[in-house]
């Protein structure tokens, strides 16, 4: 009867999820009412209400993606850390179940933190997770599904041998975190990591285990550097040289692989890519944490704890991230809300091998609607041009600028040594250069009172020339308590030989933008007080001395995602 029910669940959630049926609402996912939501997001994933904070766990698992996440189920505000539970059949869609780990044991008392999915050979998934005890000390358990036979996965069981690993000796019980998404070596055995710092170092343990179930740490961490502080949410996988297809985090190789580190520090999030040899477990990165001022991070403005899994049905590896708040606590109680997920990103290995490339998972596209496309439009310098036909505040934008007259550009030397945050800081969006600032001003009020620009600059150097990618939040609201910081980035592309290219999904509170077809992604949050809803409008501008021209502008307004709950279909079904 069990098996039956939850079939039947699992085709109704999908049909009323496909039908774009919406539903009330039950225990912890009852939607917020009379309460101004102008910052609520359409089609980035959110609970109804209360604290998000890191996602945890995702997987693809017998056609249903999951998506654990940290979550507050008493409020906004962080505290009683348990695993919120989503599934969804395309990414974008998303049925909310209840939570799945709750604190309510000795050894994690204190908060189910975050923690990773791992798919084993027999196809059960497990789930390995930090436990703050009563001590506030960090333990690493393991949980796994009550019934396998469940398509849901709805219930899960913490094991009767938890806590698997405490802080080993040298470690502060404080700084003993977050493990990863489990690997198996060559020898067979499974291998983790876990984040840690020793003399304020950060570092990733490694443990390795023939049964999941007993684990020891070897002789030396995965990786480790005197360049960083504590290491949270390590990531480690594996990529290929060879095209866009992710791999499974266990495939091994020698010259058609490399490895993926990556660790959430300094409120961003790194990774470093290098060659991993899995007999030896030793990880040769090829420029280390911090070493230049090219430093890679996955994005350039606020993503943090992200976490990335193998979608074995699309055969591509999808990375999401938690989208923290900008405004206060006192209005995150008023929202009744705090947190948002990234949309998911497929990421592969750039052409060169060096960094990693990112796109929006292409699912999202069906949201698509009212579409305007133009080609071929000149941008001379000092204007502005109104993008209209479309809901500016939930959109997809994309735009592709080509320039001549190169020698134009504006002179800059050195630039490896070159931070390029305080270069977008000191030449923003309201400094005229030779070819630059060019792009767009999104979430904008009619007046320009508010706007945030997303622009590119092009800088000649001794023998070669250089864009700078900027979003300048420094007029994003007329609200003085939200931060309004100017992030860049440069891209690793020559402008004489691609055209610049920009993606931006302007999600009322939320704006994700790519870069050079993905080389390099800024996100911000943005809270205007003028530029909402129906207010918002959107702009290509060029406030360069030089003319540019748009090759190619296409904008779609974004349709709203189902994001919801399931407790009237059980109702329904009984």
């Amino acid at each position: 009867m069990d098996n039956i029910y939850s079939f039947l669940v699992l085709c109704l959630c999908y049909l009323l999820i496909c039908d774009g049926v919406e539903v009330a609402a039950f225990k912890n996912h009852e939607p917020i009412s009379n309460v101004s939501q102008s910052y609520r997001t359409a089609y980035h994933f959110q609970p109804s209400k209360n604290w998000m904070n890191d996602p945890n766990g995702p997987m693809y698992y017998n056609g249903v993606y999951h998506l654990f996440y940290q979550y507050n189920p008493y409020g906004p505000l962080w505290g009683n850390i348990s695993w919120g539970h989503s599934i969804s059949y395309d990414l974008i869609n998303w049925v909310h179940l209840d939570v799945a780990l709750v604190p309510n044991e000795p050894y994690d008392i204190n908060g189910c933190w975050s923690g990773s999915a791992t798919i084993l050979p027999s196809g059960e998934p497990v789930i390995l997770y930090t436990g703050s005890d009563t001590n506030k000390h960090q333990l690493q358990n393991l949980a796994f599904p009550k019934n396998l036979s469940d398509p849901l996965l709805s219930e899960w069981i913490k094991s009767s041998q938890n806590p698997l690993l405490s802080p080993p000796e040298g470690i502060d019980p404080s700084s003993f975190r977050d493990p990863s998404t489990a690997w198996m070596g060559t020898d067979g055995q499974w291998r983790v990591v876990i984040g840690s710092e020793i003399d304020h170092h950060g570092m990733a343990i490694l443990y390795k285990s023939k049964d999941f179930r007993h684990w020891t740490r070897t002789a030396n961490p995965l990786h480790l550097s005197n360049k960083t502080i504590m290491w949270e949410c390590p990531d480690f996988y594996p990529v290929s040289v060879n095209g866009k297809d992710g791999l499974d985090t266990s495939v091994q190789g020698k010259n058609d692989i490399r490895h993926v580190l990556k660790a959430s520090f300094n409120n961003s999030d790194h990774y470093v890519v290098g060659n991993y040899d899995p007999k030896t477990d030793q990880y040769e990165v090829d420029t280390d944490f911090m070493d230049s001022k090219a430093r890679l991070q996955y994005d350039y403005g606020r993503f943090y704890a992200s976490k990335s899994f193998y979608d074995g049905k699309n055969k591509r590896r999808i990375l999401w991230s938690w989208i923290d708040e900008d405004d206060s606590e006192s209005d995150d109680i008023k929202k009744g809300w705090s947190g948002l997920q990234s949309i998911p990103r497929s990421i592969w290995l750039s052409g060169n091998g060096d960094r990693l490339v990112q796109w929006p998972v292409k699912e999202l596209e069906k949201l698509r609607t009212q579409k305007v496309h133009f080609e071929n439009k000149e941008l001379k310098g000092g204007s502005v041009l109104e993008i209209s036909g479309i809901t500016a505040s939930q959109a997809d934008v994309e735009i592709t600028f080509s320039l001549s007259n190169f020698n134009e550009a504006e002179l800059l030397l050195n630039t490896e040594v070159v931070d390029p945050q305080i270069l977008c800081t000191q030449k923003n969006a309201s400094v005229s250069g030779s070819f630059g600032p060019f792009g767009l001003l999104l979430l904008a009020s009619k007046d320009m009172i508010e706007y945030t620009a997303v622009f590119f600059r092009v800088f000649r150097g001794a023998n070669d020339f250089r864009v700078l990618m900027c979003t300048d939040q420094s007029r994003s609201s007329l609200r003085s308590d939200v931060d309004k910081t100017i992030y860049g980035v440069f891209l690793d592309l020559d402008p004489r030989h691609a055209k610049i290219s920009l993606r931006s999904l302007i999600d009322h509170s939320i704006v994700e933008s790519f870069g050079g077809e993905g080389l390099a992604c800024i996100t911000a949050r943005v809270y205007p007080k003028l530029a909402i809803k129906e207010q918002a409008q959107l702009y290509a501008f060029n406030n360069s001395t030089q003319s540019v021209s748009i090759s190619s502008l296409s904008a779609w307004s974004m349709k709203k995602a189902q994001i919801v709950p399931i407790g009237k279909r059980r109702k329904l079904i009984k």
